[in-house]
C-alpha cells in the first residue's frame, strides 16, 4: 500500500538548511523529507491491538513543523524514522485482537495517538502514565516499540497517512452515531484545546488573549465558550480570514494589525512603560494568555502584555525561542507547558479529555466540521502542503488526506 513517509539524515538536514527559504525542496525533489512509499499492509503486533481502515486524516501543524525541520533537535531521541505521518485520524475497524473487548469490526473510531507505557507494554507504568498523562510518558524511547512520542512519529507504528494502520486497544475511542469523519479528525486537536483551557481555565472577569487564530486558536476560543466562561476573549491573528472565523467562534475582539500592546491598553486598561532600551512593558494587561505560535516574537509580546500573577500557556511549538525573562519575575507570572491531553477531574469524576471532546461535538457545543475546508488524495500530498503554506490565499483551515470512496 502507498504511505506518506517522513525521513531525514544529518547531511540532508544540513543541505536543506543551506537552501533556506526554498520551501518546495522540503517536500519535492531529491532532498524532500516526505515522499510516497510502498509499505506492507500492517498486521496486529499483539492480541491487544486493532487494525483500522483510514477514512480521513488531518494534517497537523506538528506535521508541518516536522516536514520543514522546524522542531528542536531536542525531541529527536523520542522519534524514529522512516515513519508514516498522521495522527488526526478517523477510520473503520477491520480486525480486532483476541484480547480486545468492546470494539468490533465495522466500528467507526478515532485514536488517541500518544505511545505511553501501556501501549509499549511497560510495567510498572511511569509516574506520568500512572497520573493519567500518557502524553507526557517518561518511556517514549523504551519498551517494545521504537522511540516515538505519538503514532506518526514511530517507525513501528504507522500513522493515518496510509490506507491502514494499527492502534493499541487503550488508544481507541468509538464514535457515536451522527459524528462525521470530518468531525472525527477534529477530536484530537479539540482535545488539545480543551486540555489547555482546563489547565488555565478562565473565570468570569478574566481578560484572555489567544495568540494565533488558526485551528488550535479557534478551538481554544470554542472550548472556553463551551465550558461556560463568560470572560473577555481577544484573538491576535494577522489573517483577516482566520480572524473573522475566530470572531464567529466567540472572540470579543480580534487584532489583525499586529499591535497587541496598543490594543491591550484599551481592552484591559493597562499602562505602558518604555525602558531605556528595548520594547515597552505593560503593567496590568491580560490575566491569561494562550500562545499557539510560541515564537520568540510572540512569547516576548505575551509576557509583556500579561498582567501581574497572570498565566501564560505555551500551546505552540517553536524552535529555540529566545526572550527576555524580566516580565516573568517582575510580574510574578506563571508559564505553563501544554502538550496533548490526559485524564482530568470533572465534577468529582475522572474523564479523559478525548471523551470530553467527543461529547462537545456530539452535543453540538462546538462547531468543527466546517473547519475541514480541503481534502486531498494521498497522491496529491504536495498540493495539500502547498495549500497549508498559503492558508489565507486558499481560505484553508484544516486540510486532510481522504481515503473515502
Amino acid at each position: 500500500m502507498k504511505a506518506l513517509r517522513f525521513s531525514v539524515t544529518v547531511p540532508q538536514y544540513l543541505a536543506l538548511k543551506v537552501l533556506g527559504r526554498v520551501r518546495q525542496a522540503y517536500y519535492s525533489g531529491p532532498l524532500a523529507t516526505v515522499r510516497l512509499a510502498e509499505v506492507p499492509e500492517p498486521v496486529l503486533p499483539s492480541p491487544e491491538w486493532v487494525k483500522i481502515r483510514t477514512m480521513l486524516c488531518g494534517l497537523c501543524g506538528t506535521d508541518m513543523n516536522l516536514i520543514f525541520l522546524r522542531d528542536s533537535p531536542t525531541a529527536t531521541p523520542f522519534t524514529s524514522f522512516p515513519c508514516t505521518l498522521g495522527h488526526e485520524v478517523c477510520g473503520q475497524v477491520t480486525e480486532v485482537g483476541s484480547r480486545v473487548e468492546g470494539i468490533t469490526p465495522g466500528d467507526m473510531v478515532t485514536v488517541c495517538p500518544p505511545l505511553g507505557c501501556q501501549v509499549r507494554g511497560i510495567e510498572p507504568m511511569c509516574r506520568m502514565c500512572q497520573a493519567g498523562r500518557p502524553s507526557n510518558c517518561e518511556n517514549f524511547a523504551e519498551g517494545k516499540l521504537a522511540p516515538g512520542l505519538i503514532m506518526g512519529l514511530c517507525r513501528d507504528v504507522g500513522g493515518g497517512f496510509a490506507p491502514y494502520f494499527v492502534a493499541h486497544k487503550s488508544q481507541i475511542y468509538r464514535l457515536p452515531p451522527g459524528i462525521s469523519s470530518k468531525e472525527g479528525i477534529m477530536i484530537e486537536p479539540l482535545a488539545v484545546a480543551v486540555q489547555a483551557v482546563i489547565e488555565n481555565e478562565p473565570r468570569e472577569g478574566d481578560r484572555v488573549l489567544v495568540v494565533g487564530g488558526g485551528v488550535i486558536g479557534n478551538l481554544i476560543v470554542q472550548a472556553i465558550r463551551s465550558l461556560g466562561s463568560g470572560c473577555s476573549i481577544t484573538v491576535a491573528e494577522p489573517s483577516r480570514f482566520h480572524a473573522e472565523l475566530a470572531e464567529k467562534a466567540g472572540a470579543d475582539h480580534v487584532i489583525v494589525d499586529g499591535d497587541i500592546q496598543g490594543h491591550a491598553l484599551s481592552i484591559t486598561g493597562a499602562r505602558r512603560y518604555q525602558p531605556m532600551l528595548g520594547l515597552p512593558i505593560l503593567m496590568g494587561g491580560f490575566s491569561k494568555v494562550f500562545d499557539t505560535v510560541a515564537s520568540t516574537s510572540t512569547l516576548t509580546t505575551s509576557m509583556r502584555v500579561l498582567r501581574g500573577g497572570g498565566v501564560l500557556s505555551v500551546v505552540g511549538i517553536s524552535k529555540d525561542p529566545l526572550t527576555d525573562l524580566t516580565p516573568l519575575w517582575l510580574k510574578l507570572q506563571t508559564i505553563k507547558g501544554v502538550y496533548c491531553y490526559g485524564f482530568v477531574d470533572v465534577q468529582g469524576q475522572k474523564r479523559h479529555v478525548f471523551e470530553m471532546a467527543i461529547d462537545l461535538i456530539k452535543n453540538r457545543k462546538v462547531s468543527v466540521e466546517q473547519m475541514v475546508t480541503h481534502t486531498f488524495r494521498i497522491e496529491d500530498y504536495r498540493a495539500m502542503i502547498t495549500v497549508n503554506l498559503h492558508k489565507q490565499r486558499h481560505k484553508a483551515v484544516k486540510t486532510a488526506l481522504s481515503f473515502e470512496g
